[in-house]
C-alpha cells in the first residue's frame, strides 16, 4: 500500500486534502489557511494605515473604519497567529517525539475544518450586511447595540473556530503525554514541544471561559436573555472579565509556541546546546502558571479598586522573571557559539531586542497610576504590537524559512529571505516605535481620524510608510514562495548541516507514516548524539514490523460544514433579535445540525480499523521506493 504511485491531477489532489488525517498534509492545510488569514488581516491592517497617514482623511468612513480595525485584530489573533502555529506544530511536534501521528487523526482533521469553516463565516460578514464593529474584543456595552448581524458573525465564527482550537489543544496534550518515543522523558523533549504542550495546557483551561462568554452573548443577541443589559440587570463588566480570563493567556498560547521556534532556531546556527535547558522548562511553566493571575491589568481603569489593581500589578511584574530567564538563556547560548547567520537566525537576533521592548512596555503597564494615563491611546497599540508581531510573526516567518525544507522538500531561496527580512523588520519598528510617542503625546486609539497641527501628522505618516514597507516583506515572502515551488531541486534530511532533534533524521518531507521504526531517545538533541557518533540514521527502539495507520475521512469535513450551515440557521431564526429572522431561518437550522450529527453518527457505527503496511513496504520505501 506505502509503495503506490503519487496520486496524478488536481481533483485528486484536492480530495487527498479534503479526507486527510496525515498531521503533515493537515500541516500544509494550516498553513495554507492561516497564510491567506493572514494576507486579508494585512490588507485590513493598511486600510486603516492609509486611513491614519494624513489629518482628517476620508479613506473610509467611520463605520467602516470601525469595521475594518474591529476584523483586523479578530482575523490576525484567531485565524492567522494561531493557526500558523497550529501548521508547525502538527508539521514538527509528532517528528521531535518520535510518533507516527498525533492521538487522535480524526480529532486533528476536524479541528482544522471547524477553524476554517468558521473563519469562512465571519468573513461572510463583509457580503451580507456588514462586519463586526465593536473592536476584536467585543466588549458588551459596545457590542449589544450593534446594529445588523456582524457581531452575530462574530459570535458564531468565534465560536466554531474556538471548538476546532479547543480539539486541537487537546490532541496536543494526549500526543505529547502517551506518544513519546522509547526514552524521551519529560526533560529529554525539545523546547518546541514543551512549549506546545504548555500552550496546549492553557488552550484546556483558557478557552471554555471565551466559549461560555461568546454563548451568552449570542443568547443576548439572537433570543433577548440578558446576560450582559445592564438595563435588564445583566452585567456587562462580567464580559470583560470572561473575555480577559481568555485572553491574557491567550497572549502565551501565542507567544510560548514562538519561543519554542526561537529555542530550535538559536542552538542550530549557533552549533551549541541550548544554555539551561531545566530553566528554560520551568521558566515555560511558570509563565503558564503567571499567565492566568494577570487578567486584570487589563481592567485597571474598570474600578476594581485598589487592592485587585495592585495584586493583579504584582504578578504582572512576576511574568516579567521567567521571561527575562528565556532571554537570557538565548543570549548564552549564542555567547560562545559558532554562529552562522541564515533568515532563521536573522530573525532570532530580530527577535530578541524587539520583544524585550514590547515586553518593557508591558511591564511599565504593571503600574496602575500610568496605565491609567495610557491605556486607551497608541502606547498600547504599540506595546502590543511590538510583543505579538516583534514575537509571534518574526517567530512564524523564520519557522516558515526554517520548517519550509522539512515539511515541502525545497530550501526557500536565502537572498529573497535576506530581503523579505529587511523590509519586514525595518518596516516593523519605523510603524510601531513612533507610535509610542503618538501615545505619549495623547493620541487615543479606535478613532478613525485626526485633527491637524497636534503633533500627530509626522508620526502618523511616518507610521503608514513603515506598513507599506512590512507589505512589500510580505510580498516578497510570497514570491519567494512561487519561485521555490516551481523548482525541482530537492534537499536532504537535514538541509542546515546542524540539526539537532529527530525531524532532522527524516527524509524531506518525511514518509507519511514518519519512522519505519520507532527510534530510542539516548538523550537531549536525539538526532545530534547519533551524528557525533558517526550514525546516519536514529537508533531503532523496536524490530521492523507491519505498520498501522489510520484511513482517511471525509466526515470531519461535513461535520464542520454541518456547522457552517447551522450557524446560518440560528443567526436567522425567526426569533432573532435584530428583527429581520426568517422562517427557514429554522429548516436551515435543523439541515445543519443534521449534517453534523448525521456525520458524526456515522463516525460512531461504522467500524473504521486503519490499515497495516507490510514491513515488506516499508523496507522497499527505505531503500527508495515511491510513497504516497
Amino acid at each position: 500500500m506505502s509503495s503506490i504511485a503519487v496520486k496524478k491531477g488536481f481533483a485528486s489532489t484536492v480530495w487527498e486534502y479534503l479526507t486527510t488525517v496525515d498531521h503533515k498534509k493537515i500541516a500544509h492545510l494550516y498553513l495554507g489557511a492561516g497564510g491567506f488569514f493572514f494576507l486579508l488581516g494585512g490588507i485590513e491592517a493598511m486600510f486603516i494605515r492609509i486611513q491614519l497617514m494624513k489629518p482628517q482623511n476620508n479613506f473610509v468612513n467611520e463605520q467602516l473604519f470601525n469595521e475594518i480595525m474591529t476584523m483586523h485584530g479578530t482575523t490576525m489573533i484567531f485565524l492567522a497567529a494561531m493557526p500558523l502555529l497550529f501548521a508547525f506544530m502538527n508539521a514538527v511536534v509528532p517528528l521531535q517525539i518520535g510518533a507516527r501521528d498525533v492521538a487522535f487523526p480524526f480529532l486533528n482533521a476536524l479541528g482544522f475544518w471547524l477553524f476554517f469553516w468558521g473563519g469562512i463565516f465571519l468573513n461572510l460578514s463583509w457580503f451580507l450586511g456588514g462586519a463586526p464593529d465593536a473592536g476584536w474584543t467585543s466588549y458588551a456595552s459596545l457590542s449589544l447595540r450593534s446594529e445588523g448581524h456582524g457581531i452575530d458573525f462574530y459570535t458564531l465564527g468565534i465560536q466554531i473556530s474556538g471548538f476546532g482550537t479547543l480539539m486541537s489543544g487537546i490532541n496536543f496534550l494526549a500526543t505529547i503525554i502517551t506518544m513519546r518515543a522509547p526514552g524521551m522523558s519529560f526533560m529529554r523533549m525539545p523546547l518546541f514541544t514543551w512549549t506546545t504542550f504548555i500552550a496546549s495546557s492553557l488552550i484546556l483551561m483558557a478557552f471554555p471561559p471565551l466559549t461560555i462568554s461568546i454563548f451568552f452573548l449570542m443568547f443576548d443577541r439572537l433570543f433577548g436573555s440578558a446576560f450582559f443589559d445592564v438595563t435588564m440587570g445583566g452585567n456587562t463588566i462580567i464580559w470583560e472579565h470572561f473575555f480577559w480570563i481568555f485572553g491574557h493567556p491567550e497572549v502565551y498560547i501565542l507567544i510560548l509556541p514562538a519561543f519554542g521556534i526561537f529555542s530550535e532556531i538559536i542552538p542550530t546556527f549557533s552549533r551549541k546546546r541550548l544554555f539551561g535547558y531545566s530553566s528554560m522548562v520551568f521558566a515555560t511553566i511558570l509563565i503558564g502558571f503567571l499567565g492566568f493571575m494577570v487578567w486584570a491589568h487589563h481592567m485597571f481603569t474598570t474600578g476594581l479598586g485598589n487592592v485587585a489593581n495592585a495584586i493583579f500589578a504584582v504578578a504582572t511584574m512576576a511574568i516579567a522573571v521567567p521571561t527575562g530567564i528565556k532571554i537570557f538563556n538565548w543570549l548564552f547560548t549564542m555567547w560562545g557559539g559558532s554562529i552562522k547567520i541564515s533568515v532563521p537566525m536573522l530573525y532570532a537576533l530580530g527577535f530578541i531586542p524587539s520583544f524585550v521592548m514590547g515586553g518593557v512596555t508591558g511591564v511599565m503597564q504593571a503600574a496602575a497610576p500610568l496605565d491609567y494615563q495610557l491605556h486607551d491611546t497608541y502606547f498600547i497599540v504599540a506595546h502590543f504590537h511590538y510583543v505579538i508581531i516583534g514575537g509571534v510573526v518574526f517567530a512564524i516567518l523564520a519557522a516558515t524559512h526554517f520548517y519550509w525544507p522539512k515539511m515541502f522538500g525545497k530550501m526557500l531561496s536565502e537572498k529573497l529571505g535576506y530581503v523579505t527580512f529587511a523590509f519586514f523588520f525595518v518596516g516593523f519598528h519605523m510603524t510601531f516605535f513612533v507610535q509610542h510617542f503618538l501615545g505619549l503625546m495623547g493620541m487615543p486609539r479606535r478613532v478613525a481620524t485626526f485633527l491637524p497641527n497636534q503633533g500627530f501628522d509626522l508620526y502618523n505618516f511616518i507610521s503608514s510608510m513603515g506598513a507599506f514597507f512590512m507589505a512589500i516583506g510580505v510580498i516578497v515572502l510570497l514570491v519567494n514562495v512561487v519561485v521555490t515551488s516551481l523548482k525541482k531541486e530537492r534537499v536532504g534530511n537535514d538541509p542546515w548541516q546542524d540539526g539537532r532533534t529527530m525531524e532532522w533524521a527524516l527524509s524531506s518531507p518525511p514518509v507519511y507514516y514518519n519512522f519505519k521504526q520507532i527510534p530510542l531517545v539516548r538523550g537531549q538533541d536525539t538526532w545530534w548524539i547519533e551524528k557525533m557518533e558517526g550514525k546516519d540514521e536514529l537508533t531503532p527502539s523496536e524490530p521492523l514490523q507491519d505498520i498501522h495507520m489510520p484511513n482517511n475521512s471525509i466526515i470531519p469535513f461535513f461535520i464542520a460544514l454541518g456547522l457552517f450551515i447551522a450557524a446560518f440557521g440560528a443567526m436567522y431564526n425567526p426569533l432573532n433579535s435584530v428583527g429581520d429572522g426568517h422562517p427557514m431561518g429554522t429548516v436551515v437550522l435543523i439541515l445543519g445540525l443534521a449534517l453534523m450529527f448525521g456525520s458524526m453518527l456515522v463516525r460512531s457505527i461504522r467500524d473504521d480499523l486503519g490499515y497495516y503496511i507490510p514491513k515488506e513496504d516499508v523496507e522497499n520505501d527505505a531503500k527508495g521506493g515511491k510513497v504516497s
